[in-house]
């Protein structure tokens, strides 16, 4: 399968280490504000968080609301396209997580082997 260029950006998009947290933690609730998903992520800095959901925005997978409210209040969710690309990505998660012990085991044949 060879991937073109717009099918990598999106590609690399969606399976960013932030764009895979952003779009499980928002998978998760129905809506999510900045600071409950910075908070729910961890470890990622607001400049990056803020990059990625505009990344996922632009590319149709996340919408963000704006409450004209004070102070302002600014919601996220996953649109359907962002619902489809989150359970993909949840369901090589749960993959992952399954295989973790056979990945050990190949990793330790292949560092013996190569020992």
């Amino acid at each position: 399968m060879k991937v073109s260029c717009p099918e990598r950006a999106i590609l690399e998009h969606v399976t960013s280490r932030w764009g895979v947290l952003v779009l499980a933690a928002l998978l998760d609730a129905e809506s999510l504000r900045f600071s409950e998903l910075r908070d729910g992520i961890g470890d990622v800095s607001e400049k990056m968080l803020t990059q990625t959901l505009r990344t996922l925005e632009r590319d149709g997978f996340v919408r963000r609301r704006a409450r004209p409210v004070i102070p302002p209040h600014v919601d996220y969710d996953l649109t359907g396209l962002g619902r489809e690309a989150a359970g993909k990505v949840r369901a090589l998660a749960v993959w992952t997580e399954s295989r973790v012990a056979a990945v050990a085991e190949a990793q330790s044949a292949y560092d013996a082997a190569r020992a």
